[in-house]
Order: structure tokens, then C-alpha cells, then sequence
């Protein structure tokens, strides 16, 4: 079972850019589809991003696009996230998670996920 450990979020005012980075245990994490999800105080899980084991489809939720962007080094068996243009209504904890999936496959449902990790604070200050 694949685990992954998340790098440290932080605080950051509004406008400005972080990026999350997710490590993955194990040899096989060029097989796993992986997503990014969020979770704010008193609201439930949401989707945020998602990208193929290849890296060559990526998926966002809509209040992200354009802003977020998903990427991975299967050499480094590690997941990033880069979050620019950030709102206060970002501000939650966000997780990683990991699937085995084929090349092109993309997940958005946190339920189809089989590996978390612990999950990164991400302050957004006005």
C-alpha cells in the first residue's frame, strides 16, 4: 500500500502563490493516479485536482482552474500542486491521495481513493 506524507502548507495573503509537493512510498507510483483534495472548517472533503499516472491528463475542479495546477515526477515519486492567485476561500487542509490507474485515467471521487496522506494546513490571509 502506497503512503504518502505531504510537505508543509502555510500562511499566505491573498494573491500570492504556495506549492504543495506530496512524496509517495514504494516503486510503483508511476501506476497511481493521484488527486488533491481540501477540506475546510465545518465543510465537507471537495475534489480539487487530479492527474493520470503518466501525467498526461490533469483534471480541476472549477474553482480552482485556471489557478492551480497539477503536475508529478514519476522519477521522484512525487505529486505537486502549485497554487497562485490564492483567495481566502482556499484556505483549508489539503490532502493528497493515490489510486493505481492507467495512463489516462483520472479520478474525482474521493471515495475511489485508496492511500492518504495526512493532510497540510493552508492558511490564506485577506
Amino acid at each position: 500500500q502506497v503512503q504518502l506524507v505531504e510537505s508543509e502548507g502555510g500562511l499566505v495573503q491573498a494573491g500570492g502563490s504556495l506549492r504543495l509537493s506530496c512524496a509517495a512510498s514504494g516503486r510503483t507510483f508511476s501506476s497511481y493516479a493521484m488527486g488533491w483534495f481540501r477540506q475546510a472548517p465545518g465543510k465537507e472533503r471537495e475534489f480539487v485536482a487530479a492527474i493520470s499516472s503518466s501525467g498526461a491528463a490533469r483534471y480541476y475542479a472549477d474553482s480552482v482552474k485556471g489557478r492551480f495546477t497539477i503536475s508529478r515526477d514519476n522519477a521522484k515519486n512525487t505529486v505537486y500542486l502549485q497554487m497562485n492567485s490564492l483567495k481566502p476561500e482556499d484556505t483549508a487542509v489539503y490532502y493528497c491521495a493515490a489510486r493505481r490507474g492507467s495512463s489516462d485515467y483520472t479520478e474525482q471521487q474521493s471515495y475511489n481513493y485508496w492511500g492518504w496522506g495526512q493532510g497540510t494546513q493552508v492558511t490564506v490571509s485577506s
